[in-house]
C-alpha cells in the first residue's frame, strides 16, 4: 500500500512537472526534448503501475483462494467433530448397554456357581450318610436287652415314667422345623434363574430367617435385591443391597451389591449418587470383575477415573 501511494506521487508530480515546462517558454528544441523524457517518465511510471496493480490483483485472489480453502476446511473439520462425536456417543450407547448384558451374564454365571455349589454340598451329604449307612451295616447288632413287661422296670418294680409322658415328648412341633440349608437355596436360584420370583423371594426369606449367620444368608439377601432389580424395584433393590453391604460385608455378594446398588441409583435417576457408589467398589475392589464394569460404566457416563495402577 505504501508502494502504491509513492507511485501515485511520483505520478502526479511528473504530471504537475509536464504541465509546469509546457507552459513555461522555452526553445522549441529544448521543449521537444524534455516533453519526450517527461513523456517517457510517465510511460514508465504507467507501467509501474500497471504492473503493481497486476501483482496486488494476483496476490490478492491467492489470499482470496486461500481463505476459501481455509473456510471449506474449518466447515469440513467442523462436520467431521460433529459426525465423529455422534458416533463416540453411540458407541458409549452400546458400550453401555453390552456391560448391562455382560453384567447380566456374568451374574448368571455367578448364579450358576452357586448352584454347582450348592449341588457338591448335597452329593458331599449324600456320601457321607451312605457312609455312615454302610458303617452300620458292617458293625455286628448288639445283643437285644431282655423283654421287660410294661410298666415294670428291669428290675420288677413299676416304671417312674408315664408313658403319656413319653409320648408327648417324642412329638416335637413340625411347624417350627428349620428348612435344609442347601436345598432351600439351591431352591431359591433355581427358581430365580426361571423367573419364578415369588417362589424364590419366599426360600431366600427361609434361608434369612432360619439361617441369618450362614454364609449363604448374605447370598440370598443379595439375591433379594435382583429380583427387586429385575421388576425395576429399583429402590427396594438399593435397600436389600445395602443390607448386604451393612449385614454381610463379607459375603462374596459384598462387590456385585456394591455394583448394582450403584447401577440401581443411576436408574432412579440419581447419577452422583450412583457414580459414588461404583467410585467406592473400584477403590475397594479394584481386581474384581464388577470393578471392570463399574470402569466401563463410568467411563460410558463421560465420568473420568484414574486407572488401575
Amino acid at each position: 500500500m505504501h508502494t502504491v501511494r509513492t507511485l501515485r506521487n511520483r505520478f502526479l508530480l511528473a504530471a504537475l512537472l509536464a504541465v509546469v515546462l509546457g507552459s513555461a517558454p522555452m526553445p522549441a528544441h529544448a521543449a521537444s526534448k524534455e516533453m519526450i523524457e517527461l513523456q517517457t517518465q510517465v510511460q514508465q511510471l504507467l507501467d509501474m503501475m500497471q504492473r503493481l496493480q497486476s501483482t496486488m490483483d494476483t496476490r490478492f485472489g491467492v489470499l482470496q483462494n486461500l481463505a476459501q480453502q481455509t473456510a471449506d476446511n474449518a466447515t469440513q473439520m467442523t462436520a467431521t467433530v460433529n459426525a465423529l462425536q455422534q458416533k463416540i456417543n453411540a458407541q458409549n450407547e452400546a458400550n453401555s448397554g453390552k456391560m448391562d448384558t455382560v453384567s447380566g451374564q456374568i451374574q448368571s454365571l455367578n448364579d450358576s456357581v452357586d448352584e454347582l455349589k450348592s449341588r457338591i454340598a448335597k452329593l458331599d451329604k449324600s456320601i457321607q450318610d451312605m457312609q455312615t449307612q454302610l458303617q452300620n451295616i458292617q458293625t455286628p447288632p448288639q445283643p437285644a436287652a431282655p423283654a421287660v413287661p410294661n410298666g415294670t422296670s428291669p428290675t420288677g418294680s413299676p416304671d417312674s415314667t408315664d408313658s403319656s409322658t413319653t409320648a408327648g415328648t417324642g412329638a416335637a412341633p413340625m411347624a417350627n422345623q428349620a428348612p435344609p440349608l442347601q436345598e432351600t437355596f439351591q431352591a431359591g436360584v433355581r427358581d430365580y434363574n426361571a423367573a419364578r420370583y415369588d417362589v424364590a423371594t419366599g426360600e431366600f426369606q427361609s434361608v434369612l430367617q432360619f439361617y441369618p449367620t450362614d454364609d449363604l444368608a448374605g447370598s440370598a439377601q443379595f439375591y433379594l435385591g435382583e429380583i427387586a432389580y429385575r421388576q425395576q424395584d429399583y429402590a427396594d433393590a438399593v435397600k436389600a443391597y445395602n443390607n448386604v453391604l451393612e449385614g454381610f460385608s463379607g459375603s462374596p455378594k459384598a462387590p456385585a451389591a456394591q455394583l448394582r446398588k450403584g447401577l440401581a441409583l443411576i436408574q432412579l435417576g440419581k447419577k452422583d449418587a450412583g457414580t459414588r457408589e461404583l467410585r467406592i467398589l473400584i477403590q475397594r475392589h479394584p481386581q474384581t470383575p464388577e470393578a471392570t464394569q463399574a470402569r466401563s460404566k463410568l467411563n460410558g457416563l463421560g465420568v473420568r477415573i484414574t486407572p488401575p495402577h
